[in-house]
């Protein structure tokens, strides 16, 4: 057995969900990746995936290997990298986790300059809402925190913004203008679930809002939801349809602002105020490109914001 190419299947039928699905990636027959994922087993004695007619998953001991497992391949993968550095181009993969919505716009509008500079350097993205759960599985993980972030993890502020509140003019037009916190109570809300804004809400799933003028106290009102998801896209089409109101990231509701699709309400009071960070994994050294691939994105993303702000002029 080729424990090398074994470990690789294993990896892969792990990531496609599935034995067919890795033999279509990976190029090779359905028996042959059956067979080599039975014989680690085998060797290891040990089973690493539990087979149902309907789903694979990981046992116990198959959580662990994997782990064990990506953090050799990543080190081979260094090491051929090391070992073809006079051609001095970075070559290998990243791989890279962030939620569906930082994916799409945030992750996005920069790869293909990416791809430019670095042809030899695969990204590869997977996604998952609760991205920050996940730090330790991924070369680089794109993720969310409040202002009182203090993981104990290695982190990469890239871009500061806002959480505001917003709805349709078509919705305004039937459910009247809330002129202060405390009328939103009296609103149909569009409330994401997802984990930060989760802690933001508190207990009761009270809306809290903090004013933009010193001195003044955060207000709570109840939030009565009518649509909940983790779905940032899903609740955004859902205010602009006039739905309910919603609260989201000022920079992705800049452009329906500007289009006039949603009308930022009560704009002396804000939500939350959010990091975007690049995490790492603890106590893995750090790759040339994963380092190089951090200060990719340290520079574009001023420069992605900057030409956001130039077409909504």
């Amino acid at each position: 057995m080729d424990r090398l190419q074994a470990m690789k299947i294993f990896e892969r039928v792990v990531e496609e969900g599935g034995f067919a699905a890795a033999a279509r990636a990976m190029d090779m027959s359905p028996p042959v990746v059956t067979r080599m994922v039975a014989e680690l087993e085998q060797h290891l004695g040990t089973r690493l995936l539990q087979r149902t007619t309907r789903k694979l998953a990981l046992t116990d001991a198959g959580d662990a290997y994997l782990q064990r497992v990506r953090a050799i391949l990543h080190e081979i993968d260094d090491a051929e990298a090391a070992a073809a550095a006079s051609t001095r181009d970075l070559r290998g993969t990243i791989r890279i986790v962030a939620a569906p919505v930082l994916a799409t716009n945030f992750l996005a509008p920069m790869v293909a300059v990416w791809h430019s500079r670095h042809p030899k350097v695969m990204l590869d993205v997977s996604l998952d809402a609760y991205a920050s759960s996940r730090v330790d599985e991924f070369d680089v993980t794109i993720m969310v925190a409040g202002e009182d972030f203090d993981a104990n993890i290695v982190a990469r502020p890239l871009l500061k913004g806002e959480a505001i509140v917003v709805a349709s003019p078509d919705y305004l037009e039937r459910k009247g203008i809330p002129r202060v916190p405390r009328d939103l109570a009296h609103h149909d809300h569009l409330r994401d679930s997802s984990a930060p804004v989760r802690a933001q809400m508190g207990a009761g799933r009270k809306l809290r809002l903090q004013s933009l003028q010193p001195g003044l106290p955060d207000e709570e009102v109840d939030a009565p939801a009518v649509l909940q998801s983790v779905s940032t896209e899903l609740l955004m089409r859902a205010a602009v349809d006039g739905m309910g109101v919603a609260v989201t990231s000022r920079l992705l509701a800049e452009d329906h602002l500007a289009r006039g699709e949603l009308v930022h309400l009560l704009p002396s009071w804000i939500f939350s105020r959010y990091t975007i960070y690049a995490a790492l994994p603890s106590g893995r050294l750090l790759p040339a490109r994963t380092k190089v691939f951090l200060d990719f994105l340290t520079e574009q993303v001023p420069i992605a914001m900057a030409e956001q702000r130039a077409q909504l002029a």
